[in-house]
């Protein structure tokens, strides 16, 4: 099977950015949310972002049009009946997942691969909501798309390889690099990690040990991070950071991913990150 034509679910800043880097390697993708308002954003996020780099000098006018005119906005599910693969990027809940899933299973064709970004969820779990666990996988996409390399392919229970060799070469062709998790477990490989690293770092704050600007730097300069854990908290926003911690601790039941009560009298606070213009650090918002 060969992958043609491509459906994104989700259009906000995830699901845009997967469908311009698709439209930009060349597929037909069809980008589908709920209600076309919320599909406009996201064209409109698309234009704004292919029209920054065109002003780089990273891709040329005909590229930018070439790029917008594989991309189709819809909110009708009925027109992803014979695409060949689905990347769903909807809000990170079960419920709202496997209803989607199902769904997918019984409109889209059988050799329909179905994939989730999720970036903590079971993609097993998610895969028992449809006939097709074989075809289902994880492929997690990170922020922001268009400049991260990084894909992470990963097998639920049944994946089976044809599935995953489907995948890893798709993603090739759009000018990323899959890495493979073997097997489910929450977070994967990277959120795993830096969710670790930046829940110590918020202990060490927490505990007073030293102020979050040398903590930061210390980290920078002393591991090679382009960013330090803290800043790193803000960007991906604290609510989300302690959503994926309780998700590790009550999986894992290690309380080595127990968040401290900072993180959560922060959030209570209304301390959120950048978005909010609050968190380790204060924001100014145009």
């Amino acid at each position: 099977m060969q992958i043609k034509k491509v459906a994104v679910l989700g259009a906000g800043i995830m699901g845009a950015g997967i469908a311009q880097v698709l439209a930009l390697g060349g597929f037909k993708v069809i980008l589908r949310d709920l209600q076309m308002a919320l599909v406009r954003d996201g064209l409109h996020t698309i234009d704004h972002n292919l029209n920054k780099m065109l002003d780089k000098g990273l891709i040329e006018e005909r590229q930018k049009n070439d790029a917008l005119s594989l991309i189709h906005g819809a909110t009708d599910l009925a027109e992803l009946r014979d695409v060949d693969l689905v990347i769903e990027a909807v809000v990170e809940n079960m419920a709202v997942k496997k209803q989607i899933f199902a769904e997918l299973d019984h409109l889209c064709p059988k050799h329909t691969i179905l994939a989730t970004n999720t970036s903590s969820l079971s993609i097993t779990e998610i895969a028992s909501a449809t006939r097709r666990p074989e075809k289902i996988l994880g492929m997690h996409f990170f922020n922001p798309v268009t400049a991260m390399q990084l894909v992470e392919i990963v097998k639920g229970l049944d994946t089976d390889q044809t599935s995953v060799e489907l995948a890893g070469e798709f993603i090739k062709k759009i000018g990323k690099h899959p890495v493979l998790v073997q097997k489910e477990s929450p977070g994967f490989i990277v959120n795993r990690i830096m969710a670790s690293c930046i829940n110590e770092a918020i202990f060490i704050y927490g505990e007073g040990l030293a102020q979050k600007e040398d903590i930061d730097t210390a980290m920078k300069l002393g591991a090679g991070m382009a960013f330090g854990p803290l800043e790193v908290a803000d960007f991906i926003g604290l609510d989300v950071l302690y959503a994926l911690l309780l998700v590790f601790y009550e999986e894992f039941r290690d309380p080595k991913y127990r968040p401290h009560y900072l993180l959560s009298t922060m959030i209570r606070a209304g301390y959120w990150g950048q978005k909010s213009g609050r968190g380790f650090y204060k924001y100014h918002h145009e």
